[in-house]
């Protein structure tokens, strides 16, 4: 069986390369930049040049493949929504021209609700373009990945975390690891067939206030949670030189799971996952304070 990973280089993409390959899978990894591959991952891999967002480029790498693991690239320009139809349209043409069995995609909690969710809209396009495709396909909804915590890595350890969020209201979070474990396990199954949704909650729900004191005892010194306006945060977002539109997609996978949003999946053994935050912070970052 022929497997294709794209963002091989991502916070998932990157783990799951290498459980394939445990696994004895030789993997095709599709990626913009192939220079930037492990090298000891590359030695065991087939390794192609492709842009996830042009059509032509998904369907000659594609060529031959039986499964692929689907992620929707970040987004690079001032349009979010745009790049995401580009690469929806990228991976339903590769599906349609090159007989793709099975597309197991990585989506979040959220995208159920298919509008109103930010940048999780795009998502949800992808997840209804796939549905319509023909192929077998799985989609992963997974929870708040512990790596977000990464894009404000210094006021995290200036003790001082911001959210528009209620800081008292529990939600997933995940390790991408748990993720490509998931994926892995899905795309070496040959018994699933259809259309799947599959949650990936990680190992408990956690509210900002208690994400607050994990990371204070694990790196020894006080860290709070803030609640900020939504009008602060987007100010933020600017200051930081996001374009408008991305500002607002970002704000809104927040705004759009504030109120009265519950996740279709309820947790359970199929949807939880064991790595707990604490783990994730010793293991992943060696922030430890102690």
């Amino acid at each position: 069986m022929k497997i294709a990973i794209t963002t091989p280089q991502g916070n998932v993409g990157r783990h799951l390369a290498r459980m394939l390959v445990r696994s004895g899978v030789r993997p095709l990894l599709l990626t913009r930049h192939p220079e930037n591959l492990p090298a000891d991952v590359a030695e065991h891999a087939d390794v192609m040049t492709m842009d996830s967002r042009a059509p032509r480029d998904v369907i000659a790498a594609t060529s031959g493949v039986d499964a692929v693991y689907w992620v929707d690239p970040p987004v690079e320009s001032p349009d979010p929504m745009a790049d995401y139809r580009r690469a929806t349209e990228s991976i339903v043409a590769a599906v349609d021209a090159n007989r793709i069995r099975r597309v197991v995609f990585q989506s979040s909690v959220g995208a159920e609700k298919r509008h109103g969710a930010g940048e999780i809209d795009g998502l949800a396009e992808t997840e209804v373009a796939l549905d319509r495709s023909g192929a077998e396909v799985t989609h992963l909804r997974c929870g708040y990945f512990f790596t977000n915590l990464l894009f404000d890595v210094e006021a995290v350890k200036a003790g001082l975390v911001k959210t528009v969020l209620p800081l008292d209201a529990p939600m997933s979070w995940v390790a991408p690891r748990d993720i490509a474990e998931v994926a892995a396990l899905t795309l070496l199954n040959r018994e699933w067939s259809g259309r799947r949704v599959q949650a990936v909650h990680g190992p408990e729900d956690l509210t900002w206030t208690q994400v607050a004191q994990i990371l204070a005892q694990e790196l020894g010194r006080d860290v709070r949670v803030e609640r900020i306006s939504d009008e602060e945060m987007r100010a933020q977002y600017l200051d930081a030189g996001m374009p408008p539109a991305m500002a607002d997609a970002v704000l809104g996978m927040s705004t759009g799971l504030r109120d009265d949003f519950t996740p279709e999946q309820h947790r359970s053994l199929l949807t939880s996952t064991p790595t707990t935050l604490r783990s994730w912070i010793h293991e992943e970052l060696g922030m430890s304070g102690r």
